[in-house]
């Protein structure tokens, strides 16, 4: 598949809908030949991503001195992220041209998963923009709603057990980055994000105006998703493919804005629960040989190596990061 196909799954929402399986084997070709889809009938409005893009903004507009009191730590990732701080996680390359904030699965401060995994807690809500919480949280249910649709659908095209995939999204790890990318110059290299392959198992993102998103295609070239006004792009990440024992694709994308105008993005990241170990739920595909990944474990050597003085260790799997 040289293209990124568009589909409706509104189906999806009720199993007894006569194009059920019709459009699960639509998701299923798009999954398994590109890892990437377009998708419409999510229900969620444009009036909403239009209320998230506009938080977005005000979010990187606030002064430059308070959006690092408000910044990301080694103990906690959430908040802001800086300009050009972060490099590919295997240390190589030239920092990324973005900036970004960061966000995860709202957990309250004496929730009890907190006793259990120490990634889990509040947001950093920005002062200056009020009714971000509450717009992005609302936006952010409606995306959960989506992805469970979307692996409800994947759990019957695989012929795995019903809920498999998403029982394991309960108390999840899910997280959004919002992300701001300043035009780069017709000449200037890098990118706003470098090739990788996302270390989720699922991402859903609303396309911004100004393009910017490249997706690889099987024989190395390099495509835009046409995704129609309301609709979505969702691509699979490595952990489904794991799942999937290789039948899923996670495929190479990047970020490179050079459109002349500013960029903004809100990508949402569905991570399991930070005890699931995800294996192959069916035989692997001959070639395929990936090791098991415990998510709270990957989930903080990621973040960790996101760092620009760490590095990965022999232990951890490979980190989404892509030879350029």
């Amino acid at each position: 598949m040289d293209r990124i196909p568009t589909i409706d799954i509104s189906p999806l929402h009720d199993t007894a809908h006569p194009e059920y399986e019709q459009t699960v084997r639509q998701v299923m070709d798009a999954c398994t030949q590109i890892g990437f889809l377009s998708i419409t009938g999510t229900g969620i409005s444009q009036e909403t991503v239009a209320k998230v893009r506009a938080c977005t903004r005000a979010i990187f507009d606030v002064d430059e001195s308070s959006k690092w009191d408000q910044a990301i730590t080694r103990e906690n990732y959430r908040g802001y992220i800086p300009m050009g701080f972060f490099t590919p996680n295997d240390g190589s390359g030239q920092a990324d041209k973005y900036e970004g904030y960061k966000l995860h699965h709202e957990v309250a401060s004496d929730a009890p998963v907190r006793m259990d995994c120490a990634l889990y807690g509040p947001n950093k809500w920005p002062r200056e923009v009020p009714e971000a919480g509450a717009v992005i949280l609302d936006y952010w249910s409606q995306l959960d709603r989506v992805a469970d649709v979307l692996l409800g659908a994947l759990e019957t095209g695989l012929k795995v057990p019903v809920n498999v995939l998403r029982d394991a999204f309960r108390d999840p790890m899910t997280n959004m980055t919002l992300l701001h990318y300043p035009p780069q110059a017709p000449d200037e290299g890098g990118y706003g994000i470098h090739p990788h392959k996302d270390t989720d198992a699922l991402t859903i993102i609303a396309p911004d105006p100004v393009g910017g998103l490249e997706v690889q295609t099987r024989d190395g070239g390099w495509i835009t998703p046409d995704c129609p006004p309301g609709g979505f792009v969702v691509n699979i990440g490595d952990m489904l493919e794991l799942w999937s024992g290789g039948r899923l694709k996670s495929t190479p994308h990047r970020v490179v804005n050079r459109s002349g105008k500013e960029r903004y993005s809100f990508p949402y990241f569905a991570v399991p629960r930070h005890d699931v170990v995800v294996a192959p739920l069916l035989a692997p595909l001959p070639g395929f040989d990936r090791p098991s990944v415990h998510c709270g474990h990957w989930s903080a050597e990621i973040w960790r190596t996101n760092w620009p003085n760490e590095t990965a260790h022999d232990h951890t799997p490979e980190l989404g990061t892509l030879n350029d």
